[in-house]
Formats: C-alpha cells, structure tokens, sequence
C-alpha cells in the first residue's frame, strides 16, 4: 500500500493492537482488509484519493447501519456503530462547513444558470467535483434543493 493514509492505517492499527484496543483494532484490520481487496481488484496500489474513496464507503455503511439500528431501537449497535464512524472519520479531511457548502453550491447555481428544482442534477454535477468527497452527497443534494426551491418562491414560483 503506497498511500499516505494506507501507511498511517497500518501503523496506528499495530499500535491499536499493542495497547489492546480492540474496537479500534477491528475497524482498522477492517479498512485495511477493504483497501486489501481494492488493491487487488484494481491490479495495482491504492493511491491517496483511491483510499479515501475505500474510506468514504466505509463511511456510509456505518451511517446506514446506524439509521437501519435506530429503525430497530438497538442503541447498544448505534452507539458501536458511531464509535466506529468516529475511528473511520480520524483518516478523512474535514468536511466543508454549511457556509463553505453554500458558497460552493451557489456557484454551481450560477454556473449551471439552474432557477427551479428541476436543475438540481445538473447543478450536483458542477458540485461534487469541487467538494472531492468533503460533504455527504445527501447533504449536497438537500441543500441544492433548498436553495433551488428558495430561489424558485423568491422569483414567484416561476
């Protein structure tokens, strides 16, 4: 593994391992088996934006599980599960802010000349890439969609 946050997986997982703490221990032999398989299915090592996208699934599996626990009243897995998240996130850059998030979807409006909620795909395509992964999609989305629709009452429902 020839990325910087593959390496630093391996090593705080070896450290997690000797101060015997098993929860973090877990999650990272997990996010190294998971860059494991991705280096395998690609043919060769992951690079930094390869291990974060492997990252980012990881990601969204916790936050799914943790909806799907909260359907089922199982806060005992809630709360392993978001342990987990937060072990996950130490190894991610630091999402965009709601005003960073704004900023950037309001460029995207302009450049995609969007005015009604019928735009929003093609705004989403002018965002994600400016975000890199810095922003949950569904936020990205709820958020367009919120501005779309605020423009939309603002221009009198056009």
């Amino acid at each position: 593994m020839s990325s910087e946050t593959a390496a630093r997986i391996v090593a705080d997982m070896t450290a997690a391992m000797k101060s015997r703490n098993p929860l973090r221990t877990q999650v990272l032999r997990g996010l190294k088996s998971d860059l494991k398989y991705y280096e395998i299915e690609k043919g060769s090592p992951p690079e930094e934006e390869d291990c974060l996208k492997v990252l980012r699934g990881a990601q969204k599996k916790r936050r799914d599980a943790i909806a799907l626990y909260k359907q089922g009243g199982r806060a005992d897995l809630v709360d392993k599960e978001t342990a987990e998240l937060a072990i996950i996130g130490e190894y991610l850059p630091a999402e965009f802010s709601d005003a960073e998030l704004a900023s950037v979807i309001e460029g995207g409006i302009s450049e995609a000349k969007a005015s009604s909620s019928a735009d929003i795909g093609r705004v989403m395509k002018i965002v994600m890439p400016k975000l890199a992964g810095r922003a949950e999609g569904n936020r990205v989305r709820t958020a367009v969609a919120d501005r779309l629709a605020a423009s939309q009452a603002a221009n009198g429902g056009a």
